[in-house]
């Protein structure tokens, strides 16, 4: 089986020129190599690169480059220079100066090729860690790390605001590490998944018997987390009677077990966060308004992404990094697909860019990601879709080998494909041709004229049938 390397192949003699792009390339995190012409042919026979490139000089003439595109069709071929070659594997010519989006969208050119004519794709068993870090260089992000740094030298209570996936757990943890009580334990606590029932046995333990099912004492959160932070997420979801509780443990730092009576003090730093309004709420009586004067002595608010969409690259590359870390590859993004990016309004956050960079890395791993390849509610540019030119005859070799190699026969019509090839000879163009009219005819009828699952039905793309439809005159009704 021929090996995949995920490396690219520079061919052209050593010079200033050449080492300029070999570093263009390792600085876009690809791995290159520069060959020489003749070993290139002996390399490409036996190894499928993710691109060659080309460096077209006085020394290499264009027969030498069809000769060398010709050995191996399925290489995806770039060039560096003027050249007239035009074969279906010469992708394009790489314009001097280099630019960035020109670079990445010839390469992303190739990966298109690449999956064209292979069947496999690699794939990685990992998952993405969760996303632990505060990047960006907008205003509100920077506001946010200069709060932290300033309140975390001290026992402050802090109330973190903020949209749900913006990272308020992850200001939470900066808050701890920074402090003096990082060696401490950092709990966290969502107020909002555990049952009311059950939140005042969580958060302060119980005594064996107290209830039904205690079978032993359980130390709660506040002593799991004794000299360290204790933090409590969605706040704002805790019942009224657990807020009176609360309450009580913020004034006077002593707690007691449920069922019990001894009185137990409590050194713990207190971070909360919410991403309900707390204001209304009281307004609402859903909320004690004393509670959130304790809880609000420093307040933090989490910027949503949509606001700082100038940092969706930096946030992007943090979370393709981490991925590239895992084992997992490391997957990129072409200039335009960030630019769709940034124009999303990422009602999720951060965790929804974290999910797509997941999503992507599985889907396209050691890839260049462009526009189409985002799922479809992230596109906002438009771009025309690149797709592996095909030759006629190439169409009508496949046709005939999925004619004569399929396991089940094909019924071809008796009144127009005669059953043994007559004296006189056929004429095989126009015969597979009709065959094609037919087929595409019969789909089109029992799909009721619906082109996508008509293309579906005959394995084909629904582009290529449009194009063959246009080819032979035909329409849907």
């Amino acid at each position: 089986m021929m090996q995949i390397e995920q490396r690219i192949l520079i061919v052209g003699t050593p010079s200033e020129r050449v080492t300029r792009l070999c570093c263009i390339f390792e600085f876009l995190g690809e791995q290159c190599e520069v060959v020489s012409n003749e070993s290139l042919v002996a390399l490409i026979e036996q190894s499928r690169f993710r691109a060659v490139v080309i460096v077209t000089e006085n020394t290499l003439s264009d027969d030498s480059i069809k000769n060398m595109a010709s050995v191996a069709p399925w290489q995806p071929i770039l060039l560096l220079g003027r050249s007239d070659v035009h074969l279906s594997n010469v992708l394009g010519q790489i314009e001097e100066p280099i630019n960035y989006p020109q670079l990445t969208e010839l390469l992303h050119f190739c990966q298109v090729f690449g999956q064209a004519k292979r069947e496999h794709t690699l794939t990685s068993g990992n998952q993405t860690k969760l996303f632990r870090s505060l990047v960006g260089r907008s205003e509100g992000i920077a506001n946010v790390r200069h709060l932290i740094n300033q309140v975390s030298g001290s026992d402050a209570t802090v109330l973190v605001l903020g949209q749900s996936g913006t990272g308020k757990e992850v200001v939470a943890r900066n808050i701890h590490y920074l402090s003096e009580r990082r060696d401490g334990p950092f709990i966290p606590v969502n107020c909002g998944a555990i049952p009311p029932e059950l939140l005042e046995s969580e958060l302060f333990g119980h005594e064996k018997g107290s209830f039904t099912g205690a079978i032993s004492a359980r130390k709660g959160r506040f002593e799991l987390a004794e000299g360290g932070t204790l933090f409590l997420d969605e706040i704002g979801d805790m019942p009224l009677q657990m807020q009176v509780k609360l309450l009580r443990v913020l004034q006077e730092r002593v707690f007691e077990r449920v069922g019990g009576s001894k009185t137990i003090a409590t050194d713990v730093r207190i971070v909360a966060a919410t991403h309900r309004d707390l204001e209304t709420m009281i307004a609402d009586n859903e909320f004690r308004e004393d509670l959130f004067y304790r809880l609000n002595v420093f307040p933090i608010e989490m910027p949503a992404l949509s606001e700082r969409r100038d940092d969706v690259p930096l946030l992007l590359h943090e979370l393709v990094n981490r991925v590239f870390n895992e084992g997992r590859g490391k997957v990129r993004f072409t200039q335009r697909a960030i630019e769709s990016l940034k124009e999303h309004n990422w009602s999720g956050n951060v965790r929804e860019l974290s999910n797509l960079v997941e999503r992507l890395t599985i889907l396209y791993p050691g890839g260049l990601v462009d526009v189409n390849d985002l799922p479809h509610k992230y596109r906002y540019i438009e771009v025309p879709e690149y797709c592996v030119e095909i030759s006629e005859e190439q169409l009508e070799r496949d046709a005939l080998a999925s004619i004569f190699n399929d396991d089940e026969p094909v019924e071809l019509p008796e009144a127009r494909f005669p059953s043994e090839l007559p004296p006189e000879g056929v004429n095989l163009k126009d015969l597979l041709a009709e065959l094609e009219i037919d087929m595409i005819r019969q789909a089109l009828e029992q799909q009721d004229n619906v082109v996508a699952r008509a293309a579906e039905m005959l394995g084909i793309r629904r582009t290529t049938l449009v194009e063959k439809m246009r080819k032979y005159g035909m329409s849907k009704e």
